[in-house]
């Protein structure tokens, strides 16, 4: 008699698919951690965790949007396009933290970009807004907000778009993020806030209170926080060569990319915002030849996938 085969080994939650469009994300997912625990923590509080998921987006304004000081027109763009501000937090951007919320997408990254962004993304605090639209949509608000965001590349943004209003700087001095899907959203505000700070978030949310105010109150507290800066690459090439000319430690006639080489290998001190500004103009930041782990989906591959998933039987 041949001996049964075992049931197949559950690694974590189910995923539905109307959170992702992605059946390598659903897999990957259920067993993460982080989705876990805001998936677990919400249920105590809602029965539609899917609707949430799909009724709120968050946005995360980086260090580099604290020192241009730009938050205050982030807050304004997002209320301009149909956006309720239904949660605000400070958050603070660890070695650990940058590495789990693009988990699955830095296998792309060069040794320049991730040594870059520890340089600036540890530099000061960031803001975490929650956020719901004030009418429906036929795609999940973090569609919606992540397209209109604007794309990571500065040449690729438009008018009208937050990360072209915020600043065209480089590639990874984007000033924004914005998880992709829903169930990015549940994952990312478990990599960033404990079950307290959650459980917070959740509750406003779900009570849909204005927190415009004390979105621009943690404003307030992170300018006072950090000191201003200008992104500008130019200006911070001048400054650039000015400090390897003071202490020696590379041609300071160089181009931007030895300038910055040199420094590195002879040791050389240099200002983290000025090393971030010309390093990741002039350094790749991208593995060629690579796909993300996991990739995002249009707006347009959403309306596709609901229509799927709503006309398949259940």
């Amino acid at each position: 008699m041949t001996p049964a085969h075992p049931a197949e080994p559950s690694y974590g939650i189910p995923v539905s698919p109307l959170l992702t469009c992605q059946p390598d994300k659903q897999r990957l997912y259920g067993a993460d951690t982080y989705y876990q625990e805001s998936h677990g923590q919400l249920a105590a509080l809602t029965d539609d965790i899917t609707g949430f998921a799909h009724r709120h987006a968050t946005l995360l304004l980086k260090p580099d949007a604290v020192v241009t000081r730009a938050l205050d027109a982030a807050v304004d763009w997002l209320t301009g396009r149909g956006f309720r501000i239904v949660g605000a937090e400070i958050t603070r951007l660890t070695r650990t933290m940058i590495r789990s919320l693009w988990y699955f997408q830095w296998n792309l990254a060069t040794p320049y970009r991730r040594r870059l962004a520890a340089l600036f993304l540890e530099d000061a605090d960031a803001l975490v807004l929650l956020v719901r639209p004030l009418h429906d949509l036929d795609v999940p608000a973090s569609v919606e907000l992540t397209r209109l965001k604007g794309p990571t590349d500065p040449g690729a943004r438009r008018p009208g778009q937050l990360r072209h209003l915020l600043g065209r700087y480089s590639y990874l001095l984007n000033l924004a993020h914005t998880p992709d899907e829903p169930a990015d959203v549940l994952r990312e505000l478990a990599v960033h806030f404990d079950d307290t700070t959650r459980d917070r978030l959740f509750r406003s949310a779900l009570a849909d209170e204005d927190r415009t105010a004390h979105a621009r109150e943690l404003t307030g507290l992170l300018y006072a926080a950090s000191k201003p800066r200008d992104l500008e690459f130019d200006p911070a090439v001048a400054r650039l060569r000015d400090a390897v000319s003071r202490h020696g430690g590379a041609d300071p006639a160089a181009g931007p990319r030895t300038l910055l080489e040199t420094a590195w290998e002879r040791g050389t001190d240099l200002d983290p915002w000025d090393t971030v500004i010309v390093g990741s103009t002039v350094l790749p930041m991208r593995q060629p030849g690579r796909a993300p782990v996991l990739d995002s989906a249009d707006a347009d591959t959403w309306r596709r996938h609901l229509e799927t998933v709503r006309a398949t039987p259940s």
